[in-house]
């Protein structure tokens, strides 16, 4: 038996895939329970895409990846909360489990990590990675080999010390299971490249060095589908975002998306030249090898599936990955268009002035999105200052600034192309698309790093007038101001990360990573509108017809 096994109570569910809740209809009385209040903050969307273009070996492997990915969702939910079978044959309300299961625990991921039912108290900053009962003293003065890996639990012995057991220990017969169905894949695979990742995955999984998979992953570009699957991110660990979370996307590629793409990632090193910072704060080079994607999501599981939906990646997560070889882009554009679309637009119907509001469309969201992602190869990795990472040296605030990163100097690269004559349209577009993404990412609430990043972005922004509030409750976006906003809080979180100065980033956070009085009220507003939050998905093999 596991050490999983072993820590959990019976055996875990597994999430069902077509179970996830719709959106509420509003009985004759209008009245709806609290919990289907907020169950009404999820619209529900169908994963599906074209698999008229795949062949018949791709297309037998997209089970295959959806059962290797439900076992990510398991493994997830341990690391999330660890007991999700108790959880929920505790819970005798139906629309109460499907929010637990939304949530992958009791805590409500758009509010703040609140619990929402009774006696479960607070959620552990460090979720289910460390015990319940350890101090940050107790750790940072244990001497303990593997302690910040980012693939280890922190557990306790029989005599009470803390010690580091692997993932691939913890979850021995799980990643077996996803080890085996991985190389079932690659006896499939046509493609050469995705063939090797896939095989050198399922090696990974087995001794937690992702590190060559991760180098095979970006040589892969002729590939049709893809899966993003092991312990990835690192934000549920809020305590010191050390420990990563498992998860899988499996994809399905749009070639012709792809292709309009593709020409964006050589502009890179040039952008890092212009960064508007000193010299020493963009001294390192984007790694060369870094490529631009569109896909269509098949199947979300664990850690991206948790509350807010991610739609765009940018992988892998390893600074030495990066260096040597940039990162993968990938616009997940299905479940974009959903959000644009149930969420963004009527979003810019309440708040944005009606005379800006012709300026939202697909086009700028889908490159705002884009190019934050490739934003994260900008700037810097490793402080100036031997620090060591960014990553280590901010801690807990780390997600939370590279996020607002990616967001501002995805928008500085719009600017400098757009300049450039290399983006078309109009620039209000996406400046104004960007001002409505920021109502939209604030609502996550400060538990999520893409919260709190807007929720910082938002405050500087309105200091420096990027934006001005009318009579009727709308903004209006001042385009100039908004530019020389963009370009000062650029500089500021530039110099933050280089210097790793978590002191520095604390107060950013405490003074700037909140939701003031007027912009709760603009909240409550799109909330009495009835404009959902997020999404969820119904999803997999049935739903993809296969």
């Amino acid at each position: 038996m596991t050490h999983l096994s072993k820590l959990l109570v019976g055996a875990l569910l597994l999430m069902l895939a077509c179970s996830q809740p719709k959106k509420k209809e509003v009985p004759a009385d209008n009245q709806l329970s609290p919990m289907e209040e907020k169950l009404a903050d999820y619209k529900s969307v169908q994963l599906i895409t074209d698999l008229s273009q795949l062949s018949e070996s791709e297309k037998a492997m997209i089970p295959k990846l959806i059962e290797a990915a439900k076992i990510m969702d398991k493994m997830f939910w341990y690391e999330a909360y660890g007991k999700k079978d108790s959880l929920l044959a505790a819970t005798p309300d139906e629309a109460t489990k499907q929010y637990i299961q939304i949530n992958y625990g009791p805590w409500d991921r758009l509010a703040n990590n609140e619990p929402f039912i009774d006696g479960v108290g607070a959620k552990p900053a460090g979720a289910n990675f460390y015990p319940a009962d350890m101090t940050k003293e107790e750790f940072e003065a244990a001497e303990l080999e593997g302690k910040s890996s980012f693939y280890t639990f922190i557990r306790r012995n029989d005599e009470g010390n803390l010690i580091a057991i692997p993932y691939h220990e913890m979850f021995e017969e799980e990643v077996q299971t996803v080890s085996n169905l991985l190389r079932e894949c690659a006896e499939l695979a046509e493609d050469a490249g995705l063939k090797k990742y896939l095989s050198l995955r399922a090696d990974a999984l087995l001794d937690d060095n992702y590190q060559p998979s991760d180098m095979a992953w970006m040589d892969m570009k002729t590939n049709g589908i893809d899966v993003v699957i092991g312990p990835i991110e690192n934000y549920e660990d809020a305590l010191y975002n050390y420990k990563a979370a498992h998860e899988a996307y499996v994809l399905v590629k749009d070639k012709q998306w792809s292709d309009r793409l593709s020409k964006y990632a050589d502009y890179l090193p040039e952008l890092q030249v212009g960064l508007p910072v000193p010299e020493k704060y963009k001294a390192e080079k984007p790694g060369s090898d870094a490529d631009l994607n569109a896909y269509d999501v098949v199947y979300y599981a664990g850690d991206c599936n948790a509350g807010s939906k991610t739609i765009a990646i940018n992988l892998p997560n390893d600074e030495e990955v990066q260096l040597a070889k940039g990162s993968r882009r990938l616009q997940l554009k299905n479940a974009m268009r959903a959000k644009f679309d149930e969420i963004l637009m009527p979003i810019s119907k309440v708040l944005i002035t009606p005379e800006q509001q012709q300026y939202i469309t697909f086009d700028a969201f889908f490159s705002n999105t884009m190019f934050h992602e490739v934003a994260h190869g900008l700037g810097i990795k490793n402080t100036i200052n031997g620090k060591g990472t960014v990553r280590s040296a901010l801690k807990e605030h780390g997600s939370a600034l590279e996020e607002g990163k990616a967001d501002i100097l995805g928008l500085y690269m719009i600017t400098q192309l757009h300049e450039k004559g290399e983006l078309e349209g109009d620039i209000k577009d996406y400046y104004t698309t960007f001002m409505s993404g920021i109502f939209r990412s604030v609502r996550f609430g400060a538990a999520s790093a893409h919260g709190t990043a807007n929720m910082i972005r938002f405050n500087f922004f309105k200091e420096m007038g990027a934006f001005s509030k009318q009579e009727d409750g709308t903004y209006m976006v001042d385009y100039e101001k908004m530019k020389t906003a963009m370009n000062s809080l650029s500089e500021i979180i530039l110099t933050l990360q280089g210097e790793g100065d978590y002191k520095a980033v604390s107060e950013l956070v405490a003074e700037k990573g909140v939701i003031g009085t007027d912009l709760q009220a603009d909240l409550d507003k799109l909330e009495s509108q009835d404009i959902p939050v997020d999404i969820v998905f119904e999803q997999g093999v049935v739903i993809l017809g296969l």
